[in-house]
């Protein structure tokens, strides 16, 4: 197609991976980030996100003079907003920057423009927020302005491939809209685009999350049924899976991330009355930290150590530097107030509460190691050296990730996420013993 001028606000895990896209294929992309320091990094061919080859294409585009950093939006022919949609504490959806890049971008649209908002949104977002702030512009929407959602569908870690090769959902205000939008979005996406309204585009993406989230909240409970039930959930879910129409996703200490864990919320906080299983699903998984700080509770029970706790991977996923949500940094604030002293290590993330400075810091003198996050590097780790570090020389993996046999050969006391009980005061009269 012809080539275009792209506005692309909110250089984050979505926005700038869009911008550099579009610039690699021949477009000229303003890429716009309050933080001077994202902005900095981009025109000097840098990165301040992690994730793979993602590093290749922002200097190819930057190189190629197609990709520049603004912290200011200017005129152009397409304008995507891609910035951040949070929750508040009471579980709302945080629309002040889609509504500040809704009205930076007022004083520069012109007629035959292109509005597209990327972030994920309440259904009604287009309609209520982005539309009434457009009309100021004066222009005609959907006859001189057009305007959609099109929303991102997604893996961090994958991002950049299945940006090119996942099927697109594209709604438009209007007919001719949607097929505006549709028409930029071919100039890199291989997969089908698919043609509907603003609204159920919304409510695509925000459902296609809550599917997932409402299925990890059946294996949490499942988890929470097993451990009072004396069983092992890893081998129910293995023998379930077996059938051909049943597959239970996988347990562990909660949801992260800025989709699962956030975009349920909005379908609640639109349909309260209504989004009973969808809340009760979202309460589940909220409530997996504490239930993994009761199971830490009553494997050290009245311990005499100093209730240290060493944690492995605070990420919300495995092998990414993305903090958004974690359990996990749930679980360290929970430990804290309940009186531990944590210790966390994580070889992707920086700057979070409790960091160690190497792994050995992080075990030295621990009670207890829990595997919290289940990135490949862990695999990698000398876990006889490891234990002769701990004090408790008990291990928790909350990821069923870990080889139970090479723990205990290790001389570890292993305890999996959903699967019987480890009792500290044996496994120290066994030490004892030998």
């Amino acid at each position: 197609m012809q080539r275009k001028k792209i506005c692309v606000l909110g250089l984050g895990y979505i926005g700038l991976p869009t911008a550099a896209m579009f610039a690699t294929h021949g477009h000229n992309v303003i890429g716009v980030d309050v933080r001077s320091k994202v902005v900095d990094a981009l025109n000097n061919a840098k990165i301040t996100i992690e994730e793979p080859y993602l590093d290749i294409l922002v200097q190819a585009a930057v190189k190629s003079e197609n990709l520049i950093g603004s912290t200011e939006p200017e005129e152009a022919d397409v304008f995507i907003i891609a910035v951040p949609t949070p929750i508040t504490n009471d579980k709302r959806a945080d629309m002040r920057y889609v509504v500040e890049a809704a009205e930076s971008i007022v004083p520069y649209v012109r007629k035959g423009n292109i509005v597209v908002l990327e972030s994920t949104s309440p259904p009604g977002t287009v309609r209520d927020v982005l539309c009434p702030i457009l009309e100021r512009s004066g222009l005609v929407l959907g006859e001189e302005l057009y305007v959609g959602h099109s929303p991102e569908r997604v893996l961090p870690g994958k991002i950049l491939m299945e940006l090119v090769g996942n099927n697109r959902i594209v709604g438009g205000i209007n007919r001719i809209s949607a097929e505006k939008i549709k028409d930029i979005y071919k100039t890199f996406v291989n997969g089908e685009i698919f043609l509907t309204d603003e609204t159920t585009a919304e409510m695509c993406k925000v459902m296609e999350n809550t599917f997932r989230d409402v299925n990890i909240a059946l294996a949490n409970e499942l988890a929470k049924i097993c451990e009072e039930t004396g069983i092992d959930v890893w081998e129910v879910i293995r023998l379930c899976n077996k059938h051909p129409r049943v597959n239970i996703h996988q347990p562990g200490p909660g949801v992260g991330g800025h989709c699962l864990a956030v975009d349920p919320w909005f379908i609640v906080e639109k349909n309260p009355k209504t989004a009973g299983i969808i809340k009760m699903a979202r309460q589940t998984n909220d409530s997996m930290p504490h239930f993994v700080a009761d199971a830490i509770d009553g494997m050290l029970g009245e311990s005499d150590y100093s209730r240290k706790i060493c944690i492995l991977g605070v990420t919300y996923k495995a092998d990414v530097d993305d903090t958004r949500e974690s359990p996990i940094i749930d679980l360290i604030s929970v430990l804290g107030n309940r009186g531990y002293e944590v210790a966390a290590y994580d070889p992707h993330a920086t700057k979070f509460s409790c960091e160690a400075r190497s792994l050995e810091e992080a075990a030295s003198e621990s009670e207890m190691v829990v595997l919290g996050v289940n990135h490949e590097a862990f695999k990698k780790i000398n876990f006889t050296e490891l234990c002769r570090l701990t004090k408790g020389k008990v291990f928790f993996d909350l990821r069923n990730f870990m080889d139970r046999e090479e723990l205990e050969r290790a001389g570890f006391k292993v305890k999996v996420l959903g699967s019987g009980k480890v009792d500290v005061k044996e496994a120290e009269a066994e030490d004892m013993a030998e």
